[in-house]
């Protein structure tokens, strides 16, 4: 039985259907992103005929914006509402703004001659849907502290959260090969272009309609504790860890930008989520325009990706009795630059058959690297609970604006003229993402001095966002 001196009368353990309306709770994002991050450029490139650099912008404008909006949503959902309030809030700002991001401008008709509308007409948009997205994240992560004060509870919640995003990711590539597959041509190969947009629009509310039913799922099936209970928890929770803590331990939000170890983890995780984000942007990219591959391939081979991504986090999760974070993620930094000297020496004959070896590596090395990087920021944080938002959006900050800067740097190089660079996007798949990989593990090497733990780790609590 669960005692401590400072909290008597603790709340009774989670219900399992409680946790299973949290874990949905943030399906509709993960659909989102999964559909965000995999087939924006394709869709912007090949469907709405928008110029490379101009697609890279908008993609960039939504990693701003969903920067800034997360700490400033954070700062604001603290202060002002409930969690399911502002969870609310972002869920309607997504219903109403993600669905129009995949369809044809529908302000272009009035100035037919202006070419910068419709890019302005899906900023916009694309503004609107980061806001709203970044604000389900906050509300549905900020969550877990509230539910339960137990930190297996919270391990248990995160774990569900994290199952709940990958297959919500499968499930998306599964609803985008059925689309492809019904309404492909009958030559056996169909390319991706601008008589496609109902495919996308079909991809797009049938992942929306799915998410909306788990939204509504979370909002009346969980029941969150009282806004005066959250308050005199977390007070009891700081007053804990200074009475059980030695001094130098507790560290200030604030304090953290003064340690050289939060930049050491911030470039760590941003180097994996570059890696991640890469990876899910350019492989469609590569198939279609460098592998001339049918429309069915463009969701089966990151349908693998996210299989061996879910087989390899679970697999780490079984050996972290064993295998420390920093040598979990040196093992999935090596398979991620493995997956990328493949891409760049792999020869012409079977190259689609290859694709899905690459995309296992890909994916199994991306997992590994993204959930020990979030290993070894929470080791970074230890004690020092009440400072974890501030630490985790830090973190995420920096991730989240320098994909964007990224994707941006990379259209704007490649050429007008795709019969220069046939190649371009498998190029990005094996230089850009394997350097990714390769600069983890150079910050990896300069993390080293604070856990110098290396095959024995004790279990961290993981927060996936």
């Amino acid at each position: 039985m669960d005692s401590d001196p400072l909290l008597p009368q603790r709340p009774p353990a989670l219900t399992l259907s409680q946790k299973a309306a949290y874990g949905v709770g943030h399906v509709l994002n993960d659909i989102c992103a999964a559909l965000w991050f995999s087939y924006t450029l394709l869709f912007m490139q090949l469907v709405l005929k928008i110029p490379a650099t101009t697609s890279g912008a908008l993609l960039l404008v939504g990693q701003v914006v969903d920067a800034l909006a997360t700490p400033l949503v954070g700062y604001m959902s603290d202060k002002w509402g409930s969690r399911k309030t502002w969870h609310l809030a972002g869920t309607v700002l997504v219903l109403v703004s993600f669905p129009l991001v995949f369809s044809e401008c529908g302000v272009c008709w009035m100035a037919p001659g202006l070419t910068w509308v419709a890019p302005l007409y899906y900023a916009v948009l694309i503004a609107a849907f980061q806001t709203g997205w970044a604000t389900v994240q906050i509300a549905h992560l900020s969550l877990i502290p509230d539910l339960t004060p137990r930190q297996a509870e919270r391990a248990e919640l995160t774990a569900i959260r994290y199952t709940a995003s990958v297959c919500s990711s499968l499930a998306l590539y599964v609803i985008t090969w059925i689309v492809f597959h019904v309404t492909r041509g009958g030559m056996g190969m169909d390319r991706v272009g601008p008589g496609d947009v109902f495919k996308f629009r079909s991809i797009v509310f049938v992942g929306v309609t799915i998410g909306t039913v788990c939204s509504i799922w979370f909002r009346y099936g969980l029941n969150v504790p009282s806004h005066a209970d959250i308050s005199t928890r977390h007070q009891v929770n700081k007053a804990n860890a200074r009475n059980g803590k030695a001094p130098s331990q507790l560290v200030n939000g604030l304090d953290f930008l003064r340690r050289s170890s939060l930049y050491q983890v911030a470039l760590l995780y941003m180097a994996s989520r570059l890696f991640l984000t890469l990876s899910l942007v350019y492989m469609p990219l590569y198939l279609d325009e460098s592998l001339n591959q049918d429309v069915e391939t463009l969701a089966s081979v990151p349908f693998a990706s996210f299989v061996a991504s879910f087989i390899a986090s679970l697999a780490i999760k079984y050996s972290s009795g064993f295998l420390s974070s920093k040598m979990g993620y040196l093992l999935g930094a090596l398979i991620s630059l493995a997956g990328c000297i493949w891409v760049g020496t792999g020869s012409s004959a079977g190259q689609s058959l290859q694709m899905y070896g690459v995309a296992v590596l890909l994916g199994a090395g991306s997992s590994i690297t993204m959930v020990t990087s979030l290993c070894i920021t929470a080791d970074l944080i230890g004690p020092n609970t009440d400072s974890g938002a501030f630490v985790y959006g830090a973190v995420t900050f920096l991730d989240k604006l320098f994909n964007g800067i990224a994707v941006m740097i990379i259209e704007e190089l490649k050429c007008e003229d795709v019969t220069l660079c046939p190649h371009y996007y498998q190029d990005v798949l094996a230089y850009v993402c394997g350097g990714s990989a390769l600069l983890g593990l150079i910050v990896l090497l300069t993390v080293f001095p604070f856990s110098r733990n290396i095959f024995k780790s004790k279990g961290s609590n993981i927060v996936v966002g």
